[in-house]
C-alpha cells in the first residue's frame, strides 16, 4: 500500500487493501470523511504499475479543479483534461474527465475505438457516483458502469446512501468483484444548532445532551401572506451570532438567488468580519485576479468581498465564483451565502454551515428537503484537521416546527433510485454494436431493473391482496359440483329466460291479430320446457346458497379483471426499460434511422449526437435549412433548440428575420416529430425558446459583453451557460460524420467568435 504522510482511517485502509487485491470498490461515507485518499491510491499504483486512470466527476468545474489539484501534486506531463470543450494531454497517465465523456468514450463514437480510448487504463474512479439519483443525468453513471470493460477496476466513490449494498450487489453482478466499504465515519463530528427569531442573540442547541428535542425552542409564527414582504430578515443575527461563538468561515445555503444576494448585502451593511489586514490582502488579491480576467472589472460584487461577504449560485459568471471559491478557501471571505447547487463536490470546506430553511418551494408548493439533501449540505461543516467540530444551524420558519427539523437530521440516507432511461443515441449506438437480443440482455444490466423491487412492492402488494380476496370468495359446492356445473346452470337459466320472453311476446302478437300459433313457434315452445327440465335435474335449481354463489362469483369476475389489468401492469414495469427501448427504436426505424435493426447512414451520423432529443436535433440538421445561415443567425438558431423552457416570465426579444424563419421551419420538423414519437408513446423533449437568440446573435457579430446583457432580468451566469450549450452543440457538428460541409465551415466560425471572455472561461 502507497504510504501517505498520516495515519488512515480504517475505512481508508479497508478500500485501499480491496484495491490491492484488484478488486472494484464502493465505498460510500459521509461529505469530507476523506474519500480521495482513496482514489489517491489507486492514482499512485497506476504510476507505479505505468498503467492508466481515468478519474470522472459530474460536474465541468469539478474536473477542473481536479485538474488542477493533480497537476500540482504529481506533476502535469501525468495529468491530462478531458471536457466537453477542452483536451489537454488526453493520453497522459491520469486523465480528469466528466462522467459523460468517459460515458461517450464507451460507446467509441467521437472519440474513436474504444480499444484504443481504453488502451492500458486499470481504473476508473467514479466520483460522486450518489448522482446517479439525478434526475437529468443520472442514466450516464449506470450506462459507464454497464459498459466499462471488466479488466478495468472501478472505484465508485459515494456520498452516504441508504442502499449501498444494494448499489454494490448490482456492479458485482454486471462488471466484476466489487467490494463495499460503507462508514458513516466523520473526522470532523457535527453539533446542531436552531436559531429562534423569538430569541435572537443567540444560537440554541437542537438536542438535550441526552438527544431529545430541546425544549427551550419555540416554533415560528405564521405570518399572513399579505405581510411577508414587510417580515424582518434575521440574517445578521444568525451570522453575528457565529461570529460572536467562533463559528466562521461559513456557508449560509439559502434556496433562492435573489435572496443569496439580498443576504449577503445586509451582512456587509451591518458587519465587520474582516480586518483592515485581511480587507488589504482580498484587494490584492482580487486586484491580480481581474488583471488576469479584465472581463471582471467593475463587477458590482467587488465592495462585498471587500467585507468578507460574497454570493456564490448559478446566475454569477464563472470566473466569478472561482474567485469567490479561493478566497473562501484561503479564508478571507466568512460568509458564503449559497445555493443547494454548491454542496455538489467543489471544495469549500467551512467550520459552520447555516440551513436557511428545511423546505424549499417546487412547483407543487413548499415540501421538506430530503435525508440526502439535507446531508449534502450540513456535511460541507467542519474542516479536517483545522476544526475538532463542525456547526449546521438551522435557521427557523414557519414552514417548518421544530420536530419536524429534528426529524430530519436525526433521518437516515435516502436510497439510491435508478434514473436509467433508453435514449435515441443509446439505441442506435447499441444496435450498431450488438444484436437485438444482445441489446436486450444489456438493457437488462441496469441498476433500474436490477433494482426494480422497490417499484414493484406496492404492485406485488395489490397482487396479494387481489389474490387473498380470490380466496376468501372460494365457494364450497354443498353438492360437491365443479364451478363449471354452476356456469352451465347459468347459460341454461339464462337462455330459458330469454326463450320463454321471445315466447310470450309472439303470444300476444299473434292473439291481437286473432291468428293461430305456427308449429315452429309451438316447436320453439316445446324446446324451451325441455329445457325448464333440464334445469329442474340441475342441484343448483334447488340449492338455497344460489344467490351468494352467483354474488359470489360475480364479485370474482371483477376481481378477476382488475388482476389481469394489474399483471399486465407489473409485466409493464418490469420490462419499463426495455419498452422504452422498443418504443425508441420504432420511431427510429418509422423516420429511417435504422433498417433491419441497424442505423442507415442517418442513424450512424445521430448515434454521435448527445442532446436532450438526438432525433430532434438530426432532423433539423438533415432539413438543410441551417446551411445558408451566418455563423451569427446559427448560433441564434441553435441556442433556441439548447434552451428549455424557462419558469420566469420574460419579454420576447426579436431575433433576425432569418433566424425567425429557420424556427419557424423548425416548428414544422416538431410537430412531425411529435406526431411520429406520440404514434409509440415516446416522450422526450424538443425545445424551440428563442430567450437567448438575439442575444447570443450580438455576441456572435461582435458586440460587447455589456451590450448583449444590459437589458435583461437574469444572471450572466445563466447566459454564458446557454452559450456554452450552443458551443457544445456546434463542436459536435464539427467532429460528427456526414454533416454538410457548409454546416462545419459555419459552425466552426461560430464557435471561434462565442469563445471570448466571459464564455471561455470556466
Amino acid at each position: 500500500m502507497y504510504e501517505f504522510p498520516f495515519e488512515l482511517d480504517d475505512f481508508q485502509k479497508q478500500a485501499c487493501d480491496f484495491i490491492d487485491d484488484g478488486k472494484s470498490v464502493v465505498v460510500c461515507a459521509p461529505t469530507g470523511a476523506g474519500k480521495t485518499v482513496i482514489a489517491q491510491h489507486a492514482v499512485h499504483k497506476a504510476l507505479e504499475e505505468g498503467t492508466r486512470l481515468f478519474y470522472t466527476t459530474p460536474l465541468k468545474a469539478l474536473s477542473n479543479q481536479k485538474y488542477y489539484d493533480f497537476s500540482e501534486k504529481y506533476g502535469s506531463d501525468h495529468v491530462g483534461l478531458l471536457t466537453g470543450d477542452t483536451s489537454i494531454n488526453r493520453d497522459a497517465q491520469i486523465v480528469i474527465m466528466t462522467t459523460e465523456v468517459f460515458r461517450n468514450m464507451l460507446y467509441g463514437t467521437n472519440f474513436g475505438a474504444v480499444a484504443d480510448n481504453l488502451k492500458n487504463v486499470r481504473y476508473v474512479v467514479l466520483d460522486e457516483v450518489h448522482y446517479m439519483n439525478d434526475e437529468q443525468r443520472g442514466t450516464v453513471w449506470e450506462e459507464s458502469i454497464i459498459y466499462c470493460p471488466t479488466n478495468v477496476q472501478i472505484i465508485a466513490l459515494s456520498a452516504t446512501v441508504a442502499n449501498a449494498d444494494e448499489l454494490t450487489a448490482w456492479i458485482n453482478t454486471v462488471h466484476s468483484r466489487t467490494e463495499l466499504v460503507n462508514t458513516d465515519f466523520r473526522p470532523v463530528p457535527l453539533k446542531f444548532y436552531y436559531f429562534d427569531s423569538s430569541q435572537p442573540d443567540k444560537l440554541l442547541p437542537l438536542f438535550t445532551p441526552s438527544g431529545q428535542l430541546n425544549k427551550k425552542i419555540k416554533p415560528e409564527k405564521k405570518v399572513p401572506y399579505k405581510n411577508r414582504k414587510k417580515q424582518r430578515s434575521y440574517v445578521k443575527d444568525v451570522i453575528s451570532n457565529l461570529a460572536e461563538n467562533d463559528m466562521l468561515p461559513a456557508i449560509y445555503f439559502t434556496f433562492s438567488r435573489k435572496k443569496c444576494d439580498e443576504q449577503m448585502e445586509k451582512c456587509a451593511e451591518a458587519l465587520e468580519l474582516v480586518t483592515r489586514a485581511e480587507q488589504a490582502q482580498i484587494k490584492q488579491f482580487i486586484d491580480d485576479y481581474i488583471a488576469e480576467n479584465p472581463h471582471l472589472y467593475g463587477n458590482k460584487h467587488i465592495d462585498y468581498l471587500l467585507c468578507g461577504v460574497a454570493s456564490h449560485h448559478a446566475g454569477l459568471l464563472p470566473a466569478w465564483k472561482n474567485l469567490v471559491e479561493k478566497l473562501f478557501q484561503k479564508g478571507l471571505i466568512k460568509v458564503v451565502f449559497a445555493t443547494e447547487t454548491l454542496a455538489a463536490g467543489i471544495n469549500m470546506p467551512a467550520r459552520s454551515t447555516v440551513i436557511s430553511s428545511t423546505s424549499k418551494r417546487t412547483d407543487g408548493g413548499h415540501r421538506m428537503l430530503t435525508a440526502n439533501e439535507f446531508l449534502q449540505m450540513s456535511g460541507r461543516a467542519g474542516r479536517r484537521g483545522m476544526d475538532e467540530v463542525g456547526y449546521v444551524t438551522i435557521v427557523g420558519s414557519q414552514y417548518q416546527s421544530p420536530e419536524e427539523v429534528a426529524e430530519l437530521v436525526l433521518s437516515p440516507a435516502n436510497p439510491l433510485e435508478s434514473r436509467f432511461s433508453p435514449t435515441y443515441s443509446m439505441v442506435l449506438n447499441l444496435l450498431q454494436r450488438f444484436s437485438l437480443d444482445e441489446a436486450k440482455e444489456l438493457i437488462l444490466k441496469s441498476f433500474g431493473y436490477y433494482s426494480s423491487a422497490p417499484r414493484l412492492k406496492p404492485l406485488l402488494k395489490q397482487a396479494e391482496i387481489y389474490n387473498a380476496e380470490l380466496k376468501e370468495r372460494e365457494f364450497l359446492c354443498p353438492y360437491k359440483l365443479p364451478v363449471e356445473d354452476f356456469f352451465e346452470y347459468n347459460q341454461i337459466r339464462r337462455i330459458y329466460v330469454q326463450n320463454r320472453q321471445t315466447y310470450k311476446k309472439i303470444l300476444k302478437q299473434e292473439r291481437a291479430k286473432n291468428r293461430p300459433l305456427s308449429q315452429e313457434v309451438i316447436d320453439f315452445n316445446k324446446e324451451n320446457k325441455a329445457m325448464l327440465a333440464r334445469m329442474h335435474d340441475i342441484y343448483c335449481d334447488m340449492c338455497k346458497y344460489y344467490k351468494k354463489h352467483a354474488k359470489s362469483l360475480e364479485v370474482v369476475g371483477r376481481i378477476k379483471q382488475k388482476q389481469q389489468k394489474l399483471n399486465k401492469e407489473i409485466e409493464r414495469q418490469r420490462d419499463i426499460f426495455w419498452n422504452k427501448f422498443l418504443a425508441r427504436r420504432a420511431v427510429l426505424a418509422d423516420l429511417g434511422y435504422l433498417e433491419n435493426d441497424y442505423p442507415t447512414e442517418r442513424g450512424v451520423t445521430t448515434a454521435q449526437l448527445r442532446s436532450e432529443n438526438e432525433l430532434f436535433l438530426a432532423e433539423i440538421i438533415y432539413s438543410h435549412i441551417l446551411e445558408n445561415l451566418t455563423p451569427a443567425q446559427l448560433a441564434a438558431v441553435i441556442c433556441a433548440i439548447t434552451t428549455e423552457d424557462l419558469r420566469i416570465d420574460m419579454p420576447y426579444m426579436p431575433v433576425s428575420e432569418p433566424v425567425r424563419k429557420t424556427l419557424n421551419l423548425i416548428k414544422n420538423i416538431r410537430r412531425r416529430v411529435e406526431k411520429v414519437q406520440g404514434r409509440y408513446q415516446v416522450e422526450a423533449p424538443m425545445y424551440i425558446n428563442a430567450y437567448f437568440s438575439s442575444m447570443i446573435e450580438l455576441w456572435v457579430e461582435g458586440a460587447e459583453w455589456e451590450t448583449v446583457v444590459e437589458n435583461i432580468d437574469m444572471g450572466e451566469g445563466d447566459v454564458v451557460r446557454s452559450f456554452k450549450r450552443v458551443v457544445d452543440v456546434l463542436r459536435q457538428f464539427t467532429t460528427i460524420s456526414n454533416v454538410p460541409e457548409a454546416l462545419v465551415f459555419t459552425a466552426r466560425e461560430a464557435i471561434g467568435k462565442i469563445q471570448r471572455e466571459p464564455v471561455n472561461v470556466d
